[in-house]
């Protein structure tokens, strides 16, 4: 018999990560999945307080789908959708949950999503070129 533990951490001003393990016991859990979150801390792109666009992101089975939303109105999201975007300092934010509910791949579906937004400085950035 063993217990696994899920962690996310994040500074809730636009860094963030997850961490996951696995122990006889559920206090030595805890320390290897904190000790993995803060080794895999990524930087996500904000627009003020909430998404810079719509994206989808997908992890085994689970995808997720976050859409940005007017200041105001706060995180509309389940608990392990709502722990990464709270952490990563997202405070609006409309998401949708597909297929799997298992928290470990919602969890790894939302931080995909996050890491593929990109602003508007970086695409124009990436490809040379300016936006309207």
């Amino acid at each position: 018999m063993s217990f696994s533990g899920l962690i996310v951490l994040g500074d809730k001003k636009g860094k963030v990560g997850i961490g996951f393990g696995k122990a006889k016991e559920v206090q030595g859990a805890l320390e290897k999945a904190f000790k993995d979150a803060r080794g895999k801390m990524h930087d996500v792109s904000l627009k003020g307080t909430t998404i810079p666009h719509e994206v989808l992101g997908a992890a085994g089975t689970s995808r997720v789908r976050m859409l940005p939303a007017s200041p105001g109105t706060g995180v509309i999201a389940g608990a392990a959708v709502r722990a990464v975007l709270e952490c990563a300092g997202v405070h609006d934010v409309l998401t949708k949950q597909y297929g799997s509910n298992n928290p470990l791949n919602v969890v790894k579906a939302t931080l995909e999503g996050l890491l593929r937004m990109r602003t508007n400085e970086q695409v124009e950035k990436l490809r040379g070129v300016t936006l309207p």
